[in-house]
């Protein structure tokens, strides 16, 4: 498989999978083990570029909103509220992907672990499903259990949007709400982990062949089924279907420990 139809892969899959709550770094870490590629961790941040585009559309005005409140120092308003909030969120995201990120990298690659936190996924959805809403009001606690479940979702299989909106869900939030919250969250995380591997990593990537035309093409192809994929996980949500990804997540669960105990 030649690197520019390896870009085009990788971006459909994190597309599809960044939104959906069945793991993006799950699934673009089983397509590198059985396609044997040898992606740099860089490739994997820079397809996030395109995924984070897409929240920059599709929550353009609440984005705005919240700048400008911040740039006002003004925290009465509803966006303003969300500031110190995702400011409390980002520091537990921050300090688990600072302290524990290489250790998850190296501990968490094969089929069977991923199987494994794939299960755990499936099971927080599933719970999520039982919930009523009864809150639209984001307590700062509430905001440091999201971003420790959004830093735990650095290890693969563990989905990152499925972890913080069942979180969310589980504790009453209301569904729009919760959508919301989960994905402006995760734009400092993002862009974050953007930074920092672009300074520690920017060698792997020179060696790894991939120039940016390929990369441009990966991120572009995120971004446009990313689009596609964050309506539709926005659609289940609203129908009330969003637990009903657990079934998809344990099915995939079960193939990959029945593929590792073949030996595969």
């Amino acid at each position: 498989m030649d690197s520019l139809t390896q870009t085009i892969l990788l971006g459909i899959i994190q597309g599809i999978t960044e939104w959906l709550p069945i793991s993006s770094t799950g699934h673009l870490r089983l397509t590198e083990y059985f396609l044997s590629l040898d992606i740099p961790i860089f490739f994997d941040v820079i397809l996030h570029i395109g995924t984070l585009a897409v929240i920059f559309i599709y929550f353009r005005k609440d984005i705005k909103n919240i700048a400008s409140a911040l740039v006002r120092l003004d925290f009465r308003t509803e966006e303003g509220r969300l500031v110190p909030l995702i400011a409390v969120g980002t520091v537990p995201t921050a300090a688990i992907g600072v302290a524990f990120g290489d250790q998850i990298e190296s501990a968490f690659k094969t089929p069977i672990t991923i199987a494994a936190m794939l299960t755990i996924t499936g099971t927080l959805l599933y719970c999520s499903g039982k919930t009523h809403e009864k809150t639209e009001t984001i307590t700062p606690f509430a905001a440091l259990l999201f971003g420790a479940a959004q830093g735990i979702a650095i290890i693969p299989g563990i989905s990152r949007s499925g972890a913080t909106i069942a979180v969310a869900l589980l504790l009453g939030l209301k569904r729009e709400k919760a959508f919301k919250f989960s994905f402006l969250l995760s734009i400092p995380a993002i862009i974050g982990a953007l930074g920092l591997t672009i300074y520690t990593q920017h060698a792997e990537l020179a060696a790894s062949g991939l120039d940016w035309i390929e990369i441009a093409v990966g991120a572009a192809v995120a971004m446009a089924v990313g689009y596609l994929t964050l309506k539709l996980l926005w659609k289940t949500l609203q129908r009330g279907k969003f637990h009903l990804f657990a079934f998809y997540c344990w099915t995939l669960a079960i193939l990959l420990a029945v593929l590792s105990f073949s030996g595969f």
